[in-house]
């Protein structure tokens, strides 16, 4: 709800595509500068403590722009201001409960937890947006920021009751700079890694800007307002509800990297015929293999590189996932809003599509080369299980 809410209420302030681009920026800067400090945390100290203190973080973060909001003294400055903190949160936030997935439940368990918790997210994502659209248009964005605030209460309930077995992890004493090195190191030493990785940083610097430009669809090309906006982000939840349940009823990793290469075709695909529509049905309807496409391409990233990499560096190598996959989007989302305000939103999600296409193609002459390295990293982690 507050992701829809927040950026209509830049909107409304200020009608201004660059500072929908630059709140996008602002929010998830935090992530591409911090999200490899946050990993090094992840992997010295309780990955259960750190998700309990930064959930408790973005809950009064959430609670202060609700009360800004519905008191009517917000300014964008704050929006700004709340943003980044969030960001900052975020940043370490995502490495340490992308991490302690693997600590509750085993590894071959690992690709149906990721999907159902995609699963749970996405849920939200579809009844969020529907609820929020009708509550901004009715009463105003301030509630929803408040209905975030309080939800994080049964989040930190649920994980104070939580009994987990902290894992034995390797005490690493080394300076943080050799422990982010080393985190790179990693990844760029491993090519499937690395190729996952760029692959989906394409997609976060060039496609996932449409949700950016979201609310400028909405009102200005299909003439809906905030009701239309919140169709339009459910649908595309939707989508990638369907995906993320589809993954969750996988057994195996078998065939997964050529689904992580069909889905990113899929997405440049629809991003293409998305941004040149012109009746809001639809543009409704296009969204939904949008979400899927994208939803499916993240999910099967994430669970293969936690199906790969051993356990002393998963938090600095899920910092780097983080910084690739949400840290690279401000860039997109800055880059959409000032193309956007000289190209007009749809050309500019056209070229985002077009990107998304490339690097999907160049990834598919990649992956007949790194298929076998990643059957054989797997087998590695697998026998570290079991010994």
């Amino acid at each position: 709800m507050q992701n829809l809410a927040q950026p209509w209420l830049v909107y409304r302030l200020t009608g201004s595509m660059v500072l929908l681009g630059g709140i996008s920026f602002c929010g998830q800067i935090p992530i591409f500068l911090l999200s490899t400090v946050g990993g090094i945390v992840a992997d010295r100290y309780s990955r259960h403590r750190v998700v309990i203190a930064t959930q408790t973080l973005s809950m009064l973060l959430a609670l202060i722009l609700a009360a800004l909001t519905l008191t009517n003294r917000v300014h964008i400055w704050h929006i700004f201001v709340l943003s980044a903190l969030l960001g900052a949160v975020n940043a370490f936030d995502i490495p340490a409960r992308q991490s302690f997935i693997v600590e509750m439940v085993d590894r071959p368990d690992l690709m149906n937890a990721i999907a159902l918790n995609s699963s749970m997210f996405n849920a939200s994502r579809v009844i969020g947006p529907a609820i929020a659209g009708i509550l901004v248009a009715a009463i105003g964005e301030g509630w929803c920021f408040f209905a975030n605030g309080i939800s994080y209460i049964a989040v930190i309930v649920g994980l104070l009751f939580m009994r987990v077995e902290a894992n034995a992890r390797r005490v690493n004493r080394a300076s943080p700079l050799a422990n982010v090195i080393e985190g790179f190191r990693f990844v760029l030493r491993n090519r499937p890694i690395h190729a996952l990785l760029m692959l989906l940083g394409m997609a976060s610097v060039t496609g996932m800007p449409f949700q950016v430009l979201m609310p400028v669809f909405a009102d200005r090309i299909l003439h809906g307002g905030p009701k239309a906006l919140g169709w339009l982000t459910g649908c595309a939840g939707m989508g990638a509800l369907a995906a993320a349940l589809l993954l969750a009823s996988r057994q195996t990793l078998k065939g997964l990297s050529v689904w992580i290469a069909a889905s990113a075709t899929a997405f440049g695909v629809g991003l293409i015929i998305f941004s040149t529509s012109r009746s809001f049905l639809f543009s409704a309807v296009m969204l939904v293999p949008v979400g899927f496409a994208l939803m499916l391409q993240m999910g099967s990233t994430n669970t293969l590189i936690q199906s790969m990499i051993p356990d002393e560096l998963r938090g600095r190598v899920m910092g780097v996932y983080s910084m690739v996959m949400m840290g690279m989007a401000p860039f997109g989302g800055l880059l959409a809003g000032l193309v956007a305000d000289r190209l007009g939103a749809p050309l500019t999600v056209t070229i985002g599509g077009a990107v998304c296409l490339l690097a999907a193609a160049v990834f598919w002459t990649q992956l007949p080369g790194i298929r076998g390295h990643m059957r054989r990293m797997i087998a590695a982690q697998r026998e570290v299980v079991t010994e």
